[in-house]
């Protein structure tokens, strides 16, 4: 992908479906086999696409951890990996101002996360701008393996509410 100046891309991604063992802490919360498939799923399609983000924030969850490894095994890349605590329990607004102090001079960004934090992130970061067709798959909740590409030109500390394009939307299914 090829991006100028300004230009930035961010790709919020939900992790891949997680088991529920009623009693077992969540954080720890692993993926099913579902969850693996639709992962590498997802992780080709980025590698399809051509999206490789410089920088991967993601949440310090068992199961995101596994989404991201397994989409890796799918095919996407990131050169710099980064583990984080407040992504797993973050609001929209401590997400996206993880992503501002974080972020640096990178183009691509990707954050893989949980809902409805990357739901309320995808829909407010764009307010409806962008392609028709990915605002129609970002209202059918952002299931998990949900991944949304968002364009923004500008500083990432000046990221805000409404200030990005929802170029892409898609659920993988292994």
């Amino acid at each position: 992908m090829t991006l100028a100046g300004d230009d930035k891309v961010l790709i919020l991604f939900r992790h891949a479906k997680a088991e529920q063992v009623p009693g077992k802490d969540d954080h720890a919360r692993e993926l099913t086999g579902r969850g693996r498939k639709d992962a590498r799923a997802a992780g080709q399609w980025l590698h399809e696409h051509g999206i490789g983000p410089e920088l991967v924030l993601c949440s310090s969850s068992v199961r995101t951890r596994q989404t991201w490894d397994a989409a890796v095994e799918g095919g996407a890349c990131g050169e710099t990996v980064e583990f984080d605590r407040a992504i797993y329990n973050g609001s929209p607004d401590a997400v996206l101002q993880e992503l501002r102090e974080r972020a640096g001079e990178a183009q691509v960004v990707l954050v893989v996360g949980h809902n409805p934090t990357m739901a309320a992130l995808a829909s407010g970061l764009t307010e409806g701008d962008g392609s028709s067709q990915a605002h129609e798959c970002l209202a059918e909740g952002f299931p998990t393996s949900t991944v949304a590409m968002l364009r923004y030109a500008g500083p990432w500390s000046d990221l805000g509410i409404g200030t990005a394009v929802l170029d892409r939307c898609h659920t993988a299914r292994g």
